[in-house]
């Protein structure tokens, strides 16, 4: 069974709060980091290092494009079949490694 670190903090009048060591450890955390509160359903909040290449713009713009499907579901519709095998056709010889850096500078 792994083990568990129970770690506290105190909020400051300005809601404010020092990550634990231990924390900061485990998450790999340095000065100006980013951290992603996720609140489940049942209140339990789980802290993750946020990785930088988050793009607000990208988040934004996914969050506009849930808002629409929401308010205008009639709107979604399945690809076109040709467009979908044209698509297919176009990249069947393409080789990617989607976990592989953008940048070789980024390794």
């Amino acid at each position: 069974m792994p083990t568990t670190l129970q770690l506290e903090s105190t909020l400051t009048d300005r809601y404010q709060t020092t990550v634990p060591d231990g924390v900061r450890r485990a998450l790999n955390l340095g000065k100006r980091d980013r951290i992603r509160y996720l609140v489940q359903s049942d209140g339990s909040v789980m802290l993750q290092r946020a990785e930088d290449a988050d793009d607000p713009a990208l988040g934004s713009f996914l969050n506009f494009l849930a808002q629409d499907i929401q308010a205008h579901p009639q709107h979604v519709a399945a690809l076109d079949k040709d467009l979908s095998k044209r698509m297919r056709n176009l990249t069947k010889n393409v080789k990617a490694d989607l976990n592989a850096p953008l940048d070789p500078a980024d390794e």
